[in-house]
C-alpha cells in the first residue's frame, strides 16, 4: 500500500495487514514530529507526482533487495509535536534485506518525493530547505 493522507494511522493494524507467512522479518520505520522548539510541522505535497514516485521507489526496492512487501503511509497537513508522520513497513524472508530496503526507501523518499515541510512555532514559520523531504 502506498498512501498519502491527512488522517492518522493505526501502526499495529498496518503491521498485521502487511504480515504474510513468507516473511521471516518485518522492519518498520516510524517518523514523528519531535520537539525541536516548534509547535508543529506543516506538510504539503504534489500528490499525483508523490504517489507515482513512491510507487517507483517501492518497485526499485523489490528489484534491488528481493523483499516480500512494502507499505508506505505519509501524512500531510498540520501535525503537532508527537504526531506520526511517516510509516514504512518492509517484509522480507530475511532481516538484512528488510533493514537495507527500509533504509533505502527512506533515503529515496527524502531525495525525490515532492513533499515539503514547514516548521511552525513561537518564532514564526520556516520552510525547511534542501531535500524534497527532509526529516
Amino acid at each position: 500500500m502506498i498512501k498519502i493522507t491527512h488522517d492518522d494511522f493505526d501502526i499495529n493494524a498496518m503491521i498485521s495487514q502487511a504480515r504474510t507467512s513468507k516473511m521471516g522479518a518485518m522492519v518498520t520505520f516510524l517518523g514523528t514530529v519531535r520537539d525541536d522548539g516548534i509547535d508543529s510541522l506543516q506538510f504539503e505535497v504534489y500528490e499525483e507526482v508523490a504517489i507515482t514516485e513512491l510507487e517507483s521507489i517501492r518497485n526499485e526496492a523489490f528489484e534491488k533487495f528481493g523483499i516480500e512487501s512494502v507499505d508506505v503511509i505519509h501524512r500531510i497537513g498540520d501535525l503537532p509535536v508527537g504526531e506520526d508522520i511517516l510509516l514504512i513497513i518492509v517484509g522480507s524472508g530475511h532481516r538484512k534485506q528488510a533493514f537495507d530496503a527500509c533504509e533505502y526507501i527512506l533515503e529515496r523518499i527524502k531525495e525525490s518525493v515532492p513533499i515539503w515541510k514547514k516548521e511552525v512555532g513561537e518564532s514564526g514559520e520556516r520552510w525547511i530547505p534542501g531535500e524534497a523531504y527532509n526529516s
